[in-house]
């Protein structure tokens, strides 16, 4: 792996059930890992028994609050904005540039493919190229951050009828390749990920998410801690509504109707992502 590079696992609660850790080593990721935690985590002293002092980066979680617009006024910090926003600094302090940043619930990875009509689902099975790959794609464009694809993403099938992709590719979620040389901030204490890239995006940061290869993780609120405990307190409601109030031009709250009916947030992207063409093509 490039050793200007490494994965922060964003962790809370958890030492014992850090779930990404194995399905890196599982998949053959042999690079740095970090893993950040913030001074309120009850379990810090575990995490450095589990995993070492150097590994263990721990912030100030009420000093990065302070700095961010939360989107509410509940002074509840239970959440991975500000974990999120740390991690540009802590990158700084040990000295790389590049950082993945990884919730700590993965089961695993996987390559999504569309051959003549069928999806193709297979394992990543060399995690340390994947990473690499995707880095050198991630330099060689302007984009704030790019992420890898959500099991979500795929409902209703990979085709939109011509060959390509359905999802807007506009999103990043959940995962995000990241560089201190890129710095930017997350934003509401809940729905950060949507909240910032349609905000920023908005404003002509460039976000992406690549298709080709996704994510699994534990369903929402399956696992105890982490930001569960915020979400079952104030539902869905105020989590799509935050992002509402964010960028109340592009989205609006809509009905997501799966297993469990629930309120989620709906993005029109004509008015969330400008598309902006380079000057030298005004002729």
């Amino acid at each position: 792996m490039n050793n200007d590079f490494a994965v922060f696992i964003l962790t809370h609660g958890r030492a014992d059930n850090v779930k990404t850790l194995v399905t890196l080593n599982k998949y053959g990721y042999t690079g740095k890992i970090y893993f950040i935690v913030d001074n309120e985590d009850k379990d810090i002293d575990k995490y450095i028994s589990n995993f070492g002092s150097e590994a263990v980066r721990i912030f100030d979680k009420k000093a990065l609050a302070d700095t961010v617009d939360e989107g509410n006024n509940f002074n509840e910090r239970r959440t991975i904005t500000h974990a999120r926003n740390a991690c540009f600094q802590i990158a700084k302090e040990i000295g790389i540039t590049y950082f993945l940043q990884f919730d700590d619930d993965y089961t695993g990875l996987q390559y999504k493919l569309y051959f003549d009509g069928k999806v193709i689902n297979q394992p990543v099975k060399n995690l340390d190229a994947v990473f690499n790959l995707t880095l050198n794609y991630y330099k060689s464009i302007n984009a704030k951050s790019i992420a890898f694809a959500q099991g979500g993403d795929f409902i209703g099938g990979l085709d939109n009828g011509k060959g390509l992709y359905r999802f807007s590719k506009r999103k990043c979620m959940n995962s995000f390749f990241c560089s201190t040389e890129r710095p930017f901030q997350f934003i509401g204490a809940m729905n950060e990920d949507v909240n910032t890239y349609c905000v920023l995006g908005s404003r002509g940061d460039l976000f992406l998410t690549i298709p080709y290869i996704s994510v699994l993780q534990a369903a929402t609120q399956s696992q105890k801690n982490g930001i569960t405990g915020m979400y079952v307190k104030y539902g869905t409601y105020c989590k799509a509504f935050t992002t509402v109030m964010m960028h109340p031009s592009g989205v609006k709250a809509s009905i997501m109707k799966s297993n469990h009916i629930r309120i989620h947030h709906s993005i029109k992207w004509a008015n969330t992502a400008p598309m902006i063409i380079d000057e030298k093509y005004k002729k």
